[in-house]
């Protein structure tokens, strides 16, 4: 076969007698040369790594001593006079040292080849396979070997010239050395990244592309903290198929919410079936619950929980207070709109549908999300707020509700710590008190709620937590929502909490007072006794 502007010449390419594809002693080298014959890989003796004759080199080996390679005549590139190709003219008489260009292979299309793809394919299988254990025959002391560069002047492996330039002067693009990118084509990431020469993409147990770590303070559950997703959507969703209880344990108790979320939709890609549904159908009671909420995002599991707690003949208000009076503007924010998303519905209105009175304009003015989050404190405004208070409050006949709602609704966190701070000294007594003594009801338990979860939020729910499970009969829509939702913001902070204000362990109360896989779960987001 010709190419366009290069005449085969007597000699030439295709190669004759002595020329190219090597003969003996050439290369590729034969017996006792690389790549290795007999015995394969794992290497045999004459294999890989070298054995007497073998690769690194020995006499006649690669590379190769007289008569192997670099070529000398006979061998591969042919060598002027050797029978090979023609001479080759001095350098820069061609037009100047640029280098004669070489096949196409950075030009060639790969349709079905997505680099991008690569990291996410690698930890998935190497993940899935339980890690990469390289046998150690397989590496010579110090990794795999590393080549001497291209001799000046030499051809490429797998190249040919082409009229127009010189040979390359370093080792140019194309069947480089093993270790080597080839253009074109990115280097895959190696499950074993301690092999130089292979490219560097995520080790086994990284995160999975797309799913960033989710911070955490409470570093004892595995998992969190970390973003680890030791194995792949597609394991984890086979591991829910399974309705193994402990199998279903382990995995949710080991993986932050961004981890367990993605599970629902790889399982619906890869068996054509709600995983929730599935769930529903094969597991019961509070354990069944637990799990469902786990695998809900922060504001799909508030807004089901406002849900549930306006519909029917009774109204949760504990729950709409808690909720809406701890969560961040941001919160807030997403919470209605997923809200109207899902129950086709805003929650003020369903606020305003199922409450009343002075209670509902304060849940109405939490649920707007709008409050000042400036960390700056103006001392002579925050005394101003007090004796607004305490002028709306402890020094009226009556009280001025609205005043105490427009003050805490809408005003900073810091600022109103510093308006509380203020109240204390200017009549010796705390707020919560005095709205104790001038409000009642509904109304009386979210102003509180306001305040405390301002104070101290980690002790707010750690008093939520023990009033759960205080007494005759628990409350676990109460207790699995504050462990579920608090479990990645300050599970530690509450858990400090709880053993200072009621002088033993959540872990420990948690244990006495639910059983079998329900509490197994609770413990994992607990993350451990103090």
């Amino acid at each position: 076969m010709s190419y366009p502007g290069y005449p085969p010449q007597a000699g030439g390419y295709p190669s004759q007698a002595g020329g190219y594809p090597p003969q003996a002693g050439g290369y590729p080298p034969q017996a006792g040369g690389y790549p290795p014959q007999a015995g394969g890989y794992p290497p045999q003796a004459g294999g890989y790594p070298p054995q007497a004759g073998g690769y690194p080199p020995q006499a006649g080996g690669y590379p190769s001593q007289p008569g192997g390679y670099p070529p000398q005549a006979g061998g591969y590139p042919p060598q002027p006079g050797a029978g090979g190709y023609p001479a080759m003219p001095p350098a820069g008489s061609w037009g100047g040292g640029a280098g004669f260009p070489t096949i196409g292979v950075d030009n060639l299309s790969n349709p079905g080849f997505n680099a991008g793809n690569l990291p996410g394919m690698a930890n998935q299988i190497s993940s899935s396979m339980g890690g990469f254990n390289p046998n150690p025959a397989m590496f010579t002391p110090g990794g795999y070997p590393q080549h001497s560069p291209q001799p000046p002047n030499q051809q490429p492996q797998g190249l040919y010239p082409q009229p127009g330039g010189q040979m390359p002067q370093t080792q140019g693009p194309g069947m480089g050395y093993p270790g080597q990118p080839m253009p074109g084509y990115p280097q895959a990431p190696s499950p074993n990244p301690s092999m130089p020469g292979y490219g560097g993409g995520p080790a086994p147990n990284q995160p999975m592309p797309g799913y960033p770590r989710a911070p955490s303070p409470n570093p004892s559950m595995p998992g969190y903290g970390g973003g680890a997703m030791p194995v792949a959507p597609a394991i984890n969703v086979y591991i829910l198929l399974s309705t193994d209880e402990q199998a279903i344990i382990d995995l949710l108790g080991s993986r932050s919410n961004r981890q367990r979320v993605p599970m629902l939709m790889a399982f619906k890609t890869s068996y054509g079936k709600d995983l929730v549904k599935d769930l529903k159908s094969e597991l019961s009671g509070n354990f069944e619950k637990l799990v469902l909420a786990m695998l809900k995002t922060p504001s799909q599991l508030d807004a089901y929980e406002l849900k549930e707690a306006i519909k029917g003949a009774g109204t949760d208000e504990a729950c709409l207070i808690e909720i809406l009076s701890s969560r961040s503007n941001a919160e807030i924010r997403e919470l209605n709109q997923v809200y109207k998303t899902e129950y086709k519905k805003s929650l003020e209105d369903a606020i305003s549908g199922d409450t009343s009175g002075h209670f509902r304009r304060l849940l109405i003015s939490l649920a707007q999300g709008n409050r000042d989050e400036r960390e700056t404190v103006d001392i002579s405004v925050a005394k101003q707020d007090a004796q607004a208070l305490y002028a709306a409050g402890e020094n009226k006949v009556g009280t001025d509700e609205s005043k105490f709602n427009a003050i805490l609704c809408s005003r900073s966190k810091s600022h109103l710590r510093a308006v509380f701070h203020e109240y204390q000294q200017m009549c010796g007594r705390d707020l919560e008190k005095s709205i104790d003594r001038e409000m009642s009801g509904d109304l009386e338990s979210g102003m509180v709620a306001v305040v405390k979860c301002i104070k101290n939020t980690p002790a707010y729910f750690a008093e939520r937590l023990y009033k759960s499970m205080k007494g005759a009969g628990t409350k676990d829509k109460t207790l699995i929502r504050i462990m579920v939702t608090r479990s990645e913001v300050d599970m530690l902070d509450i858990r400090q909490e709880y053993v200072k204000n009621y002088g033993k362990s959540l872990y420990t109360d948690i244990s006495g007072d639910t059983s079998g896989d329900y509490k197994k779960l609770l413990l994992k987001l607990c993350g451990g006794s103090d």
